[in-house]
C-alpha cells in the first residue's frame, strides 16, 4: 500500500480508526451480516463500504428506511458492536498508516476521530497498543453529527487546539472523505486492504 501524502507542513494529524488504522472493517462487516440475518435482511457490502465512518445508530436508521425495516435503532446497533467485539481478537494494523503515526509521535499533535462507540474504538487501540500515542480520540459520543458531517474532524481540531486548514486526515472511506472536506481539512486517501486492484478517491456522489 502506497499513501500519497500532501507535500507540505501541517501543525496536527488525525486518523480515522476502522479502516484506516485497524484493519477492522471485514470484521465489522461479519458483525453487521449476523444482526441483519437475525432480522431477516442483509446489509449488501458494497453499501456497507460506501457508509464506513457512520455511527451504527445512524446505519440502523438508514436500512430500515431502504429495506423496509423496523429494527430499533440503538439495540440493533448495540447488538452488532457486541457481535463485533467477540470477533475483535482477530484484528490487525494497517502498517503504513500506524507507521505513519509512529514517525509523528512526539512531532505534532495527534488524534483519532472515528464514528465508532468508544468502547470499541478504544479496545481496538489497546489491542494494537497504540492508544497512548494520541492527544486526543474522538468517537460517536463527542459530536451531534456523525459523517459525512465536519463535526468528527473539526472537534478533533479544537482538542488539539489546531486550526482546520493545518490539520491532516487519514481515511479510507467515502463518507469519511466527505467529512474531512466538509471540515476544511486536506486528506490522504487509505485503500481498503488486501485488494488487488488500487481504490483511487474522489468518491465524486458525496463531493456534491
Amino acid at each position: 500500500m502506497k499513501l500519497e501524502i500532501p507535500n507540505r507542513k501541517f501543525l496536527a494529524y488525525i486518523f480515522d480508526c476502522d479502516g484506516t488504522l485497524a484493519d477492522t472493517m471485514p470484521l465489522h462487516f461479519r458483525a453487521w451480516s449476523r444482526a441483519m440475518a437475525e432480522e431477516g435482511a442483509e446489509f449488501p457490502e458494497a453499501t456497507f463500504y460506501e457508509w464506513g465512518g457512520r455511527p451504527a445508530v445512524d446505519i440502523v436508521a438508514s436500512l430500515n428506511e431502504r429495506c423496509r425495516l423496523s429494527m430499533p435503532p440503538f439495540e440493533t446497533a448495540q447488538r452488532k458492536e457486541s457481535y463485533f467485539l467477540e470477533l475483535l481478537h482477530e484484528v490487525e494494523a494497517i502498517h503504513p498508516v500506524v507507521d505513519m503515526a509512529r514517525r509523528t509521535r512526539g512531532f505534532a499533535p495527534m488524534a483519532v476521530a472515528s464514528g465508532g462507540q468508544r468502547e470499541l474504538v478504544v479496545a481496538t487501540l489497546d489491542l494494537l497498543s497504540i492508544h497512548d500515542w494520541f492527544d486526543a480520540v474522538i468517537c460517536a459520543e463527542d459530536y451531534e453529527r456523525g459523517k459525512p458531517a465536519p463535526d468528527p474532524f473539526l472537534v478533533a481540531a479544537a482538542r488539539l487546539g489546531v486550526d482546520p486548514e493545518h490539520c491532516l486526515v487519514f481515511e479510507d472511506s467515502p463518507t469519511g472523505i466527505a467529512s474531512a472536506k466538509a471540515a476544511g481539512m486536506e486528506y490522504v486517501f487509505v485503500p481498503r486492504v488486501g485488494l488487488s486492484e488500487p481504490q483511487k478517491p474522489p468518491f465524486p456522489a458525496l463531493d456534491e
